[in-house]
């Protein structure tokens, strides 16, 4: 179904919304444009970091560190940027329930600007621990913005701008990949005496966050239904729809409120979901699998591999090192390229599609990649711009789907009570997949040769085929509607199991009643009468 269809008139002639577009260019500066931005600009200044950590090293013992010990340094430099992307994903749930969805994002910028300090007082204090330190916390402020603010982005846009809005945050971390690399030339901040700098230069668009973002409003549904403030919440949506707050809009976040009190008042503790009671209620397992099955993917594929060691990659590939870093800027180009052509596309193709047919093209990419650098290890000419564009195509297929869908899935699939723990989940399988990639990569380079790639090769096969078989379509749905496709999914495959499975009652009535409600609130309905419900609606389970 084409999600146009399902517009109300008031938003298909409603001028554009500048606050709302302001709102995610604020939020996104500050998150995951960071996260882009501090994957790429740790790959500038390699060489310059390793030899001053074996400076460092030998002023205090003496003797200098061998060349596998300065590596094994700086793989744990690299690395704890992802150990604390895990505890910023642990922090994320609890800080965006306490002090809301935007708030979240402003405490965050601490982390940066403390960051920013170890990173400029390092070379006085002749402590490369300094740069470690850093760069974990540089981590704890990208775990936390991974999480927050798709959150915050989902529950602002309306529901025909949902994709399109929370894909924004894959956008802005493209551009922060892009811009990073841009910043790193040495004839920008790359040279060996501006390291430091570089590193440091994260804190300025945190400081953009903090004079911009105060000024656009709260999540509405964290308004509403966390919070209880119905007035605050109708500001705020009017706000972001550049008008009065729509009443479909505000009919359904009534709805969802109404549904979680019901929750609580049957089954105390309902209305505050943690990552252990996601694993379990069985209702949500099929959402939760599949959520945790994405999030581990998107980073066990290997992408952002090439950011952290792009340099290894393209030497590999046979790239010049004078050259390398002008190619860099080009993977950085494509997955932009490609992000800003798949937000264009998600409302027109949709979610699973894109991110399926993500990892088809980059198993057949992972492929000739493997291909390519057997043939250059056997003196095959060219060979090495082929491995060269394998590798930029492997990075726009990722940019086409993988990289923005992932991060909007729990946002979709689990409600207002559930999200916060559901991307707590999500967080800490992504980050721990980061870290083992990160820590493993150097030495599949090193062990694997040529072979490098088939690890990433595998991960992108079972991905597409387990995300094609349990994944329904989201595009243009209601969380009521996205829930009936999941428990469809779970019942048949009870179904099969044993004669007498069937579907957690408390599922079942909180899927008829927001089925019921959604068809009169978030569609115009030409029927005077709001009560039948249209028979392609009101499935049953059974």
């Amino acid at each position: 179904m084409d999600s146009s269809s399902e517009l109300e008139p008031e938003e298909i002639s409603k001028p554009a919304n500048w606050t709302l577009a302001l709102t995610v260019c604020s939020a996104a500066i500050g998150g995951t444009f960071q996260y882009g931005y501090n994957i790429s600009i740790i790959n500038a200044p390699t060489s310059y970091i390793q030899r001053f950590i074996n400076e460092t090293y030998a002023e205090r013992w003496g003797v200098g560190l061998e060349a596998p010990q300065v590596t094994l340094v700086w793989t744990l430099i690299v690395s704890a940027f992802s150990l604390g992307g895990l505890l910023g994903a642990l922090l994320a749930g609890p800080l965006s329930v306490r002090f809301g969805r935007k708030n979240s994002l402003l405490m965050n910028n601490s982390f940066l600007f403390v960051g920013a300090v170890l990173v400029l007082a390092c070379r006085a204090a002749r402590s490369f621990e300094m740069i470690l330190l850093a760069r974990f916390l540089v981590g704890v402020n990208s775990g936390v913005s991974m999480n927050v603010q798709p959150m915050y982005f989902g529950e602002s846009a309306p529901k025909h701008l949902r994709g399109a809005v929370a894909f924004s945050s894959a956008v802005f971390t493209a551009f922060g990949i892009f811009l990073g690399q841009v910043v790193g030339l040495t004839e920008i901040l790359g040279a060996e005496p501006l390291w430091p700098y570089l590193l440091a230069s994260n804190a300025l668009p945190g400081l953009i966050q903090l004079l911009t973002l105060p000024w656009f409003p709260e999540s509405p549904r964290y308004l509403l239904i966390d919070r209880g403030d119905r007035e605050a919440c109708v500001r705020a949506l009017g706000r972001l729809r550049g008008g009065e707050a729509p009443v479909s809009e505000m009919e359904e976040m009534l709805q969802e409120q109404e549904q979680q009190a019901a929750a609580a008042a049957s089954k105390p503790g309902a209305s505050a979901k943690t990552p252990w009671s996601l694993f379990k209620d069985p209702g949500l397992r099929p959402q939760l699998r599949t959520v945790m099955a994405a999030s581990s993917a998107m980073m066990l594929c290997g992408n952002d591999s090439i950011y952290f060691y792009a340099y290894y990659i393209f030497l590999a590939a046979g790239i010049p090192p004078e050259k390398i870093q002008y190619i860099t800027i080009g993977t950085g180009a494509s997955e932009l390229t490609a992000s800003i052509l798949s937000n264009l596309l998600i409302e027109r193709v949709g979610r699973r599609y894109l991110l399926v047919g993500g990892y088809c093209l980059m198993s057949c990419w992972s492929v000739v990649f493997t291909v390519a650098l057997i043939l250059q290890s056997r003196g095959v000419a060219s060979m090495a711009y082929l491995s060269m564009v394998c590798v930029f195509a492997y990075i726009l297929s990722f940019g086409l789907g993988p990289a923005g869908v992932t991060c909007i899935l729990p946002a979709e699939i689990f409600d207002q009570t559930a999200r916060p723990a559901a991307y707590m989940v999500a967080g800490s399988c992504m980050w721990i997949s980061l870290f083992l990639v990160g820590m493993l990569f150097p030495f599949l380079v090193k062990g694997l040769g040529s072979f490098c790639f088939l690890p990433f090769l595998a991960v992108c096969l079972v991905s597409a085929v387990f995300l094609g078989l349990t994944l329904p379509e989201t595009k243009g749905k209601t969380m009521a509607e996205i829930t009936a496709d999941f428990d469809r999914k779970n019942a048949a495959k009870e179904k099969k199991e044993g004669p007498d499975a069937r579907v957690d009652e408390p599922v079942r009535e909180r899927y008829q009643l927001g089925r019921a409600r959604s068809s009169t609130s978030l569609m115009e309905d030409p029927d005077p009468d709001p009560d039948p419900v249209p028979e392609h609606k009101n499935g049953d389970l059974n």
